[in-house]
């Protein structure tokens, strides 16, 4: 059972041993990830050269759940453009901020602009 919502900036962090990576890595285990955000780790892993061979396995191994980006996440997430896009979060910011809102769970995140955003939700910021 997942008990909080990665952003893709969190579990890039744990992949490539970021900053903030020690708060991460202890949450993969119970930890939920929106396709679009699985979809942007895997861009940019792609674009620093790692094999996804395996990747998505691995990860699902550890106990990260990859949940659909569903059409409920969808209007959240375009309902949430009105409180963020001055901070200039992005679509994939917001799907992971509407899959924590609908799984009520707290987000994950190593973006500093996601501080005291006044979502309706608890953010978690790595570094």
């Amino acid at each position: 059972m997942s008990e909080v919502v990665l952003d893709s900036s969190a579990l890039l962090a744990a992949l490539h041993e970021e900053a903030g990576c020690e708060k991460v890595e202890p949450l993969l285990g119970a930890a939920a990830v929106s396709a679009v955000n699985w979809s942007e780790v895997v861009q940019k892993s792609l674009s620093r050269g790692v094999r996804l061979e395996g990747l998505r396995a691995d990860m699902e191994a550890l106990g990260l759940d990859i949940i659909p980006f569903t059409a409920e996440d969808a209007e959240i997430a375009a309902d949430l453009w009105k409180k963020t896009h001055r901070r200039g979060l992005s679509l994939g910011d917001r799907s992971c901020l509407s899959l924590g809102i609908r799984l009520g769970l707290p987000v994950v995140t190593a973006d500093k602009a996601w501080k005291g955003l006044g979502a309706g939700i608890e953010i978690q910021v790595i570094r």
